[in-house]
């Protein structure tokens, strides 16, 4: 009588499902992450060639090329902004405001922003501008 012998089976993980679940998972985090200089604001602000490199103050305006405004992250419009400013500027550090105003605004909204950050007692406005790396 002969036996038939059984060949043995190698014992396999099969890491295909592993590998997609991974990916999956790679894919999500990459997606959910933001990498924001600036949180909620896009800005494309203009070059100087002059510009000097400022430490970030404790206040800052946004105006971005649809004119909305920010203080900080607080949406502000030109009725309510002077009334914010003089609000805040006990906390302002030297009594200064940077400004920072898309270079598609147009000039007019940025003139009458620095007219009421005057009249509500701003002592510096600091222009917020990209270093022209030339």
């Amino acid at each position: 009588m002969q036996f038939k012998k059984k060949q043995k089976r190698k014992p396999m993980i099969n890491i295909t499902s592993l590998i997609d679940v991974m990916f999956l998972l790679l894919i999500f985090f990459m997606v959910s992450s933001t990498f924001l200089e600036q949180p909620g604001i896009k800005l494309e602000l203009p070059h100087a060639q002059s510009a000097a490199i400022v430490e970030q103050k404790d206040y800052t305006l946004f105006v971005d090329k649809d004119g909305k405004m920010f203080l900080n992250r607080d949406e502000v419009n030109t009725e309510n902004l002077e009334a914010k400013l003089k609000a805040v500027l006990p906390d302002m550090e030297d009594g200064a405001l940077i400004l920072k105003a898309d270079q598609d605004v147009s000039h007019g909204i940025v003139v009458r922003v620095m007219d009421i950050a005057k009249r509500s007692g701003v002592k510096k406005l600091v222009i917020g501008t990209k270093l022209d790396d030339q």
